[in-house]
Parts: structure tokens; C-alpha cells; sequence
């Protein structure tokens, strides 16, 4: 036993000798950090007893004080020379763990969620040479008091998220991370962790950090790495897949695993599909593939066509793509059954499919799932500004047509007055908004843009009626089988008499935007673009997939006028943001010599001055429109709703 332990000594030295070397070398610290001087730094506002508590290991990164500093290197390993009293006393504690274990609790402070030896700096050094996971201590926590810093928020989160769940280990370099862990793994956020989750979580995350750790350069902490893990994939997944398995897995998101880690919003692509005989952005949107004479496309729908006039729109974009390019293409068409996006598309790739076209946002996950575990499909989604590279995302400009709506409005309202129906408080919507109302006021200087939201009261249309609003924007035309003016699509007006007149009707085309996707799939051109980059492409009207239907009962001069902006917009020569635009605080938000970037349009989250209300929040929404705000929602990023059951 001597001889093992002295064995043992003589391999930790080794360490400890190494681990000093790099540090001088790499001109790092190579001695454990003290906690006496850290703090110095800080107002500490309180101490808290923890009592005796088995804490990783690997968090235990320094002592309390500097006496016994230069004995141990930064990795707690020793430095003093086997003839020495330390390490007669290290072997001694050394034989005394192999014969019958360390059983005396250390003491150490906690701070800012490491520790920092008090007691037992030999016992800590013995018990890491041997790997130990976790080691028996006497906790103290020292509390910093709070402030603004990111640091100290942050710390706090974790005391918050520790209080429930008991668990160490764990950090994010950026807000929200563990509010955000308790909700993916499908907990409440005031849930207090049963014994059994503690042991679950513990046990997954440590092995899911075991393959984590076999990636270099790692971009973010395992933490952030099993957050977007918990997008795609299960908890349980990663227990019940083999190691290479799981590496595997780890390796296919490891792009959003980056991207995510970044602080800039994803890239917009807002240039237009191009003919065929050009190479152009549509050319670059997947990865190349070898020319094909027949390619299968599957369209994965949440609701059934016959009774959703969103999904109705895109399936005759459907059919209007296959009608264009004739045998060179089979498309089939999935209903999702009870929402199971992922089974619907995981039947149409085996059914051969290697395009899949998934129509609504909020099926991102599943796309995302699937995209990791097929790398030879092409999958898109219609959804706008997601982080995320194995998918490409594609929607519409609308807010280039409701420009064309805004002007005609505010030429027609009698009273200064303008109502506006919006949806969702979803990425794009407030440009939608404020583009109405800039056309509004560039015909009429006067006009106020009355706003409500569909997502929180079902009467909008009518209530502002009630107010004395006699032309109203409503909700856009899907597509091109709508009735063209029924009252409730597009912008119309109240008469004198009573009677609603339509004005000007939005219209999706998204047979336009596939067939465009689909030729260049054919002709081998299709590909994604770098593995880091999210590919987010937004066309407008100079793409053909958005389009305005004017009424017959517009006065000339105003359909001369939306002609005119119709014609600008298609060729890129007017950009409804280019003037000076104030929003309603009073911030100038343009100045008139420039517009602004597609990312800051995506992600415009501001009205305009002459708007007369405001975004509504979480809260306020009714519970058939959480799903898609959740998915899109301009506040996302700050929501931690449960996602699902729990996983533990």
C-alpha cells in the first residue's frame, strides 16, 4: 500500500511539475488562484452555510489563502520534492483513501459558483490525482452583492436555478441560460428537482460533456451546448446513444452550436432567385449536389389545406411548381397528425424525398432534427431570422406591399384615420407596420394609423369600425384562390351608405418562390453556402412572390400612384425606409440618406410615430398564437416556456 500510494505521488508530481511549466511558459498563472485576494474586488453582502455537500471536483480551483500556494500547481497537483514533509503527508493521506477512503469533509468557500479550499488542500490534491468526481465538503457561500454587472446577474441566475435543482457544474456566458435549461428540460420554472432528476440530469450532462469535450476549439460551454442540443434532440437521446453516436450528433450541430454563440443577429439574404442561366443567390442556398433528371419534393403541412388558407396557398404553390416543370419533378404532399411534424417529415425522406419544403415556423425543431440526421436532404423552412445552418429559411417582404396599401390608404381615409389588423408580434411585422404607415404619410402628412392585433381579441376589424375608422387594413389574401374582395382580406373602406368597398389586396405567390428553388435543385446549383452561416432568404416583389391586387373601384389617380410604387419596388429603385423616420419615444431611427440593413428590418422591433398603439406582450396573446411567437416572436430570445414534458 506504501509503495502504490508513494507511486501515486511520484505520478502527481509529474502533473503538478508539467502543468507549471506550460503556465510560465504560456505566462499564465500556475499556482491555485486565492480567494482572499479575489474578493478584494468585491462588496461581499453575506455568508451562508451550506453544511456538508459532495461538490464536483472540478470546480474546486483554488484555496482560501496563500500559505500553502507554492506546494500545489494551478491543477492541484504537488510541486515539493518526494523527500519533503508535504509529501510524506500526501502519501499517508494517499494510503488512508486506498485503504479505506477519504471520509472527513474539507472545508471550502463557495464563490461565484467555484470553491476555494479552507481545509484539506492535501485531501483535495489526493482525491483529483485519482479523478474522483466529487469530493465531501463543508460549504460556505459568499455572497457578492448584487449589481448591473453581467457577472453578477448572471451568478444570481445560477443561485436561482440552484435552489430548485441542486446542481453544480454548470454555466452561461450569456443572460437567462438556466431559466432557459429548466424550461427545455420541461420543467416549470419554480419546479424543485426530485432526488431521481438530480441523478438523471446529473448522469446525462456528465456524459454529454465527456463528448463534447472530444470537439476542439470549443465555441461554446458544454451548458450552451446542451441547450441547443435540447432544440434538436431529446434529453434521454443522449443516454440512450452510443458515444460515437452521440459524438456524431454533437459534430452535425456543432454550426449552430457556434452561430448561436455569436452576439450577431443571423445574415438576411434579401436578393432575388434568378433565371436559370444565371448564378445567382437562389444557386447557393444547399449544398451542391450532382445534376438529377427527376427530383422528389415533399411539402409537410400542419393544417389541412381544405380548411387553412395558409396551407391552401402554399399547396398551390405546390401544384403550380409541378404544373411548370412537368415530369421532372414528383411532389408529394404530408399532413402532420397531432402536430408530428418529425414522423411526417421522416416519412417522406423515406419515401425518397431530398427536398422538404416545412410550411409553418414553428416546425423549425423538427427540421432541424431531421436536417442533422440526413445531411443529404435539403430542408427549408418558412420561417424568417433563425440562427440556424442546417436549414434554409425563406419568406416574403410583405412590408413592400403593404407600403403600396399604406399610400392608397391614406389618399382614401376622409378623416385622417386608418385602421391596421395586424397578426403575430413576429419578426418582420412591425416593418409590415411602419411601411403602412410611412406610405400613409407620404400621400397624407396628417394620418394616424390605428393599431390592433388579431393575436389578442378576435373583433379587431370591427372594433374599429366602432371608433369611426372607415378604411381599415385586414388580414392578407394567402393566396390566389382567396375572393378577391371579400371584406375581410386586404385594405378596404366603409361608404356613406354603409357598404365596404375594397381598395388594394396583399397576395402571397409562392408557387413563384419553389419553382425557383425546385430548377435549381435540378440543374445540381442548389447548395446552402458555409456550414456557419444561417441562411435566412426574404424576397420581395422584385422575386415575384409577393404581389398587390388593386380594386376597380380605386380612383385613377391613386391607382396611377400604386402602379407607379408597384413598378419602384420591383426594380429596386424605391426603398420604402429611405426617408427620416421618427418612431413614437421621439428616436430618430433613419435619417433619410440611407434605409436600413435587412437584419434591422427582420428584427425591427419599433413603431413608427404616426402609429396609435403598441406591441402586445406574452401575456396578452391568445393561446392558438403563443406557439408561433414562441417560434418567431420579437421577444424569443427572453422566453422560457416549457418546452414539452419533462425529460428527467
Amino acid at each position: 500500500m506504501r509503495f502504490e500510494a508513494s507511486e501515486q505521488y511520484v505520478r502527481a508530481l509529474k502533473s503538478g511539475l508539467k502543468y507549471l511549466k506550460t503556465a510560465q511558459a504560456q505566462g499564465t498563472e500556475p499556482y491555485p488562484p486565492v480567494l482572499d485576494e479575489l474578493e478584494s474586488g468585491y462588496e461581499i453582502s453575506g455568508r451562508v452555510d451550506l453544511g456538508v455537500l459532495h461538490i464536483p471536483s472540478e470546480l474546486i480551483v483554488g484555496t482560501r489563502s496563500a500559505g500553502r500556494t507554492a506546494a500545489l500547481a494551478g491543477n492541484f497537483m504537488p510541486l515539493l520534492d518526494t523527500d519533503t514533509e508535504f509529501a510524506a503527508k500526501w502519501i499517508r493521506l494517499c494510503e488512508a483513501h486506498l485503504e479505506e477512503g477519504i471520509r472527513d469533509p474539507v472545508q471550502v468557500f463557495e464563490f461565484m459558483g467555484k470553491f476555494y479550499v479552507q481545509e484539506g488542500n492535501k485531501r483535495v490534491s489526493v482525491l483529483k490525482s485519482y479523478d474522483a468526481p466529487t469530493v465531501a465538503a463543508n460549504v460556505i457561500r459568499l455572497l457578492p452583492a448584487r449589481s448591473e454587472e453581467s457577472e453578477i446577474q448572471r451568478y444570481y441566475e445560477f443561485l436561482q436555478f440552484y435552489n430548485l435543482s441542486g446542481v453544480y457544474g454548470l454555466s452561461f456566458e450569456k443572460a437567462g441560460g438556466f431559466a432557459k435549461l429548466q424550461a427545455a428540460l420541461g420543467m416549470a420554472e419554480d419546479h424543485v428537482w426530485t432526488e431521481e432528476e438530480r441523478r438523471s440530469f446529473r448522469s446525462g450532462f456528465s456524459r454529454f460533456r465527456e463528448a463534447f469535450a472530444k470537439m476542439k476549439q470549443q465555441p461554446a460551454t458544454p451548458a450552451e451546448a446542451l441547450l441547443v442540443w435540447l432544440q434538436v434532440f431529446h434529453f434521454s437521446d443522449i443516454k440512450e446513444a452510443s458515444m460515437p453516436e452521440l459524438v456524431d450528433r454533437i459534430a452535425k450541430l456543432w454550426p449552430d452550436m457556434k452561430l448561436q454563440s455569436q452576439p450577431e443577429a443571423p445574415a438576411i439574404e434579401v436578393e432575388p432567385a434568378v433565371p436559370e442561366k444565371d448564378k445567382g443567390l437562389v444557386s447557393k442556398l444547399i449544398t451542391a449536389v450532382s445534376q438529377p433528371d427527376r427530383l422528389r419534393a415533399a411539402f409537410i403541412y400542419g393544417f389541412d389545406p381544405r380548411t387553412s388558407a395558409w396551407t391552401r396557398a402554399h399547396d398551390l404553390g405546390r401544384q403550380a411548381m409541378e404544373e411548370a416543370l412537368g415530369d421532372r419533378v414528383e411532389a408529394a404532399c404530408y399532413l402532420a397528425k397531432e402536430r408530428d411534424y418529425f414522423a411526417a417529415m421522416t416519412q417522406a425522406v423515406a419515401d425518397g424525398a431530398k427536398l422538404i419544403f416545412a410550411t409553418t415556423p414553428p416546425m423549425i425543431d423538427a427540421c432541424r432534427k431531421l436536417a442533422a440526421l440526413n445531411p443529404a436532404v435539403k430542408v427549408f423552412n418558412c420561417s424568417l431570422s433563425q440562427p440556424y445552418t442546417g436549414v434554409t429559411m425563406y419568406y416574403c417582404r410583405v412590408y413592400e406591399s403593404k407600403f403600396i396599401t399604406g399610400a392608397i390608404a391614406g389618399a382614401m381615409t376622409e378623416n385622417d384615420r386608418v385602421g391596421y389588423v395586424s397578426s403575430y408580434p413576429i419578426f418582420g411585422e412591425p416593418a409590415a407596420i411602419n411601411a403602412f404607415a410611412l406610405g400613409a404619410r407620404m400621400v397624407n402628412p396628417r394620418v394616424r394609423v390605428e393599431l390592433l392585433w388579431s393575436c389578442t381579441r378576435r373583433d379587431c376589424a370591427d372594433e374599429l369600425r366602432r371608433r369611426g375608422v372607415t378604411v381599415i387594413s385586414n388580414r392578407d389574401a394567402a393566396g390566389p384562390d382567396a375572393d378577391p374582395w371579400a371584406f375581410e382580406w386586404g385594405t378596404y373602406m366603409e361608404n356613406a351608405a354603409g357598404e365596404l368597398l375594397p381598395l388594394a389586396l396583399p397576395r402571397w405567390n409562392w408557387g413563384a418562390l419553389y419553382e425557383k428553388l425546385v430548377r435549381s435543385a435540378l440543374k445540381g446549383s442548389l447548395e446552402t453556402g458555409p456550414a456557419d452561416k444561417a441562411v435566412n432568404l426574404w424576397l420581395g416583389m422584385d422575386s415575384g412572390v409577393i404581389d398587390v391586387e388593386l380594386s376597380d373601384s380605386l380612383p385613377d389617380g391613386v391607382r396611377s400612384l400604386a402602379r407607379a410604387m408597384k413598378e419602384g419596388l420591383e426594380r429596386g429603385e424605391i426603398d420604402p425606409f429611405r426617408s427620416r423616420i421618427l418612431d413614437q419615444k421621439g428616436v430618430l431611427r433613419c435619417d433619410g440618406e440611407s434605409g436600413l440593413t435587412a437584419e434591422a428590418l427582420a428584427r425591427m422591433d419599433w413603431l413608427c410615430e404616426n402609429v396609435d398603439g403598441e406591441v402586445p406582450g406574452f401575456d396578452e396573446l391568445l393561446p392558438s398564437a403563443r406557439e408561433m411567437v414562441r417560434v418567431l416572436g420579437l421577444y424569443r430570445d427572453d422566453l422560457t416556456t416549457v418546452k414539452g414534458e419533462k425529460e428527467l
